[in-house]
């Protein structure tokens, strides 16, 4: 089986051992497992590294722990306006949305416009036109309803204040998978609920080719998580593939460079996973920790919180 590869990441930021009790510690560790496993599983029966992203965020979309899918945070109207994106490291083909409302798994659409529409990035009520169209399923207001999330929102709602993810500590909340599959074969996919408390339809890096989302044979797949305005601005996934396309950095030496270096200077906080064209794999992050896990060819599953 040749370097076959998938890593997936459930957010990034201010995530401590002391911000954590054993039980959520092990529902994430559980969750991640699920994700990380059963995509691999694709991998191995011959699938492709589309199918496997695709599953891998579809199963975090469908967990109530992360903000994307059913996590989904609450915006300043008490909504749930999702983002994501998919793309094909082959082809370079690819699919995104913004702003979409009561889709089950908007990883899914990704995928179907991808498949059947000669654009790339729908937003709003156009997008879910389109998912109508191609039986991508939706769900009532209820499904996406977390007391937690809720009472999070409920503390901002009657201020301008915007919140990354949690109020007790700094989170990024977005979920993501990069994978190489026997083919050799890129994809990367990524998706998010934004932000608590939102307005003004704000969008992400999440959904933006280039910036949170990029797959290209030639280099790498990357999916990101982090602050997103600081990540559309950097062309984070895009300016690691372009250090090794033209300067020659191995995917370890791009991703230092983008996420160490370069994102620090500028109050750039999160991190990536990203896997190379030799199925060489990468998760830096610039923060306390990022939810992730990495599994390669003949080797067990890894999942880790913490820095350490």
């Amino acid at each position: 089986m040749q370097n076959l590869a998938i890593a997936i990441h459930g957010g990034a930021g201010t995530i401590t051992p002391a911000s954590m009790t054993p039980e959520l510690e092990k529902a994430y560790k559980q969750a991640l497992s699920k994700a990380l496993n059963q995509s691999y599983e694709v991998l191995e029966k011959g699938g492709t590294a589309l199918d496997a992203v695709e599953l891998a965020v579809v199963l975090l979309e469908d967990s109530p722990l992360f903000n994307a899918g059913r996590g989904s945070v609450f915006t300043k109207e008490g909504k749930h306006e999702m983002d994501a994106a998919i793309m094909c490291g082959r082809t370079l083909e690819a699919g995104a949305v913004a702003g979409i409302r009561n889709i089950r798994n908007p990883v899914r659409l990704t995928r179907a416009i991808l498949e059947h529409s000669d654009h790339v990035f729908l937003s709003g009520y156009g997008a879910e036109e389109f998912a109508r169209k191609y039986q991508i399923d939706f769900e009532p207001e209820e499904y996406f309803y977390d007391q937690h999330r809720y009472k999070q929102w409920r503390e901002v709602r009657d201020t301008d204040i915007f919140m990354l993810d949690h109020t007790e500590e700094r989170k990024f909340g977005t979920v993501g998978a990069v994978a190489r599959d026997a083919n050799g074969d890129l994809a990367a996919a990524t998706s998010t609920g934004g932000m608590t408390n939102k307005n003004y339809n704000r969008i992400g890096d999440s959904p933006v080719i280039g910036s949170g989302t990029y797959a290209n044979n030639k280099t790498c797949a990357v999916s990101c998580t982090g602050h997103g305005e600081y990540f559309i601005r950097a062309v984070v996934a895009y300016d690691i593939s372009c250090l090794m396309e033209y300067k020659g950095y191995t995917l370890q030496q791009a991703c230092n460079e983008v996420v160490m270096n370069k994102l620090v200077k500028f109050g750039g906080e999160g991190g990536l996973v990203a896997v190379d064209s030799k199925g060489e794999l990468a998760l830096p992050f610039n923060s306390e920790g990022m939810y992730r896990g990495y599994r390669t060819s003949g080797k067990e599953g890894i999942v880790a919180i913490y820095k350490s």
